[in-house]
């Protein structure tokens, strides 16, 4: 089974990603991708795979007891705002880290 894995869809994707590949991480990445799917054709040739339910936890007796949802009182905007190094009126200053 063919995934359709290429070294231009590998690219396609990086720049969809904004992280830009060297040739070299291009086939570092295709060959990365082979061998998952290889695994993957490993996994679907196990008998009545599909047939196994999927798991939603790795314990058996797992259960997820939320709490209730109260709404609480936050504290004021200003105090929050007192924390940060850099702010611009309400807003909290961040640097670039894209582009």
């Amino acid at each position: 089974m063919n995934s359709g894995f290429t070294q231009e869809k590998v690219d396609k994707l990086a720049d969809l990603l904004l992280i830009g590949l060297t040739e070299e991480e291009n086939k570092m990445l295709f060959e990365e991708f082979a061998v998952i799917d290889a695994n993957i054709n490993k996994i679907n040739e196990i008998p009545n795979i599909k047939d196994v339910t999927p798991m939603t936890h790795t314990l058996d007796d797992f259960v997820c007891e939320l709490r209730e949802d109260i709404p609480e009182e936050s504290i004021p905007i200003e105090d929050a705002l007192r924390n940060c190094d850099e702010v611009d009126e309400r807003e909290v200053s961040v640097i670039k880290v894209v582009g």
